[in-house]
């Protein structure tokens, strides 16, 4: 579709995983990120959130943000993706400076792209909805190009490790404006959220690329510009030094707390179906994943295979 030819898709996989690494931990202690470790027959989560990119948006045109210390990892992933699409951070500095490294990334080849940021470590029970929900953003995003969209779907319960987004416009249409964020809440205040309207934050956006530097101009301009220069030098150079020097000089940006909750009149929400979602940010969340994958197994949905391959399965299953 022409108004999808200008869409990119990134997939963010340079976390640390490390509420996790009990679970993740090698037998003889390394701890392997989660978004390199499976839930489903496919190698890893990073690489299933690789097919929902690849859904959306041509190979040509889908990218991940790494860290260089994954290398191990991250290579043998990456088969399918062009060199020049796979966008390496020396260090972890959070996932504002990682989003921020893929879009001056691709402003230098493609300054009018649009773009959706998805995580490499979330699960989907019905990948159906949440691709067809992703190709419907990338429509919109091509008729709004001003706007920053997020994704939100209505919770199933009102769990106060998880990240909420509260609509400006009472209703359900499609793309709401959103009012404000809440991000782990006391009990109390997630059951009022989702008895209000709220949404789980998916922490899956989109805009153009202009759209979403522009919500870094609000107290990190600076970063911007430093991280373009450097950029700019390694790209005359041929090297990474001029990037390495700028991570190890960074304290570290939350890109939900720093960025998107100061810019929330500028951001819409699309209000995904139910899906099955889950971030598998906690051991417990694993576990009920897990538990739900099996029993969906055992009804015969083909689409969702037996868990093989948290490390520490038996531990999970027993959560």
């Amino acid at each position: 579709m022409k108004e999808l030819s200008r869409l990119w898709a990134v997939v963010l996989a340079g976390g640390e995983g490390s509420r996790l690494a009990r679970l993740t931990k090698t037998s003889d202690g390394v701890v392997i990120p989660k978004q390199f470790c499976s839930l489903m027959k496919s190698p890893c989560l990073l690489q299933d959130a690789l097919e929902r990119a690849r859904s959306v948006v041509p190979s040509a045109q889908f990218c991940t943000v790494v860290g260089a210390p994954h290398r191990r990892w991250w290579t043998e992933v990456m088969g399918n993706v062009p060199a020049s699409n796979v966008f390496v951070q020396p260090e972890n500095r959070g996932t504002g400076h990682g989003i921020l490294l893929a879009l001056l990334q691709l402003e230098a080849s493609d300054p009018g792209a649009r773009v959706m940021f998805l995580p490499a470590d979330h699960y989907f029970r019905d990948e159906e909805t949440i691709k067809r929900t992703l190709k419907l953003a990338g429509l919109l995003i091509a008729g709004n190009p001003q706007a920053t969209y997020l994704f939100g779907t209505e919770p199933d319960s009102a769990d106060r490790e998880l990240g909420y987004i509260v609509p400006s416009e009472a209703g359900r249409s499609l793309a709401a404006g959103v009012s404000r964020f809440a991000e782990k809440p006391t009990l109390d205040e997630a059951r009022d959220l989702v008895a209000g309207g709220a949404l789980w934050n998916l922490f899956i956006l989109g805009g153009t690329v202009r759209s979403m530097l522009a919500l870094f101009s609000e107290g990190h301009a600076q970063a911007v510009s430093a991280m373009r220069a450097a950029l700019e030098q390694d790209r005359r150079t041929s090297s990474r030094s001029a990037l390495a020097e700028f991570y190890a000089g960074r304290e570290a940006v939350d890109f939900s707390r720093e960025i998107l909750e100061r810019q929330a009149a500028h951001l819409r929400v699309i209000r995904v179906p139910p899906c099955g979602w889950t971030d598998l940010g906690t051991p417990h969340r694993v576990a009920s994943t897990v538990r739900d994958i099996t029993i969906h197994s055992s009804k015969g949905c083909s689409s969702v295979a037996p868990a093989p391959l948290f490390l520490d399965l038996g531990r999970v299953a027993c959560m």
